[in-house]
């Protein structure tokens, strides 16, 4: 693998932990956005999906986000029997969203671009050690 396939190969897995980050955000910010009646679901959180893809001019597997799946797991019951979105028995549906575990994975996502930032400098930094080699 060359430099550059190694920074092709980083460049493609920072834009897939960034577009992961986008749907974090996304659940972070729709994390107590509720139905406004009771018969509305609430937002239901998305989960990222990444795909292996081969690079036919390169040769080299590469990661991609495909998209993002709604998480079927069940929504939260409050109850509060004032709110809009109150059933008969005064519960709301609140989103299937956990502040605890996005934070976790935004964190997870963050390290992965980071690594994916750091091999793209240490193989611009080979290359340019390489340069320096060749001009003496």
């Amino acid at each position: 693998m060359s430099d550059s396939d190694a920074m092709a190969v980083a460049a493609m897995g920072m834009r897939a932990q960034s577009a992961r980050m986008r749907i974090i955000a996304e659940n972070l910010a729709n994390a107590a956005s509720t139905g406004r009646t009771a018969d509305e679901d609430p937002y239901r959180r998305m989960v990222p999906l990444f795909q292996a893809e081969l690079d036919r001019a390169s040769g080299l597997r590469m990661v991609r986000m495909s998209g993002a799946e709604p998480d079927s797991s069940e929504f939260q019951l409050r109850f509060e029997p004032g709110h809009p979105a109150a059933n008969a028995d005064g519960y709301v549906r609140y989103p299937n969203v956990q502040t605890l575990v996005e934070l976790m994975d935004m964190r997870d996502a963050q390290r992965a671009y980071e690594a994916n930032l750091n091999m793209i400098e240490n193989a611009r930094r080979m290359q340019e050690r390489a340069l320096d080699l060749l001009r003496r």
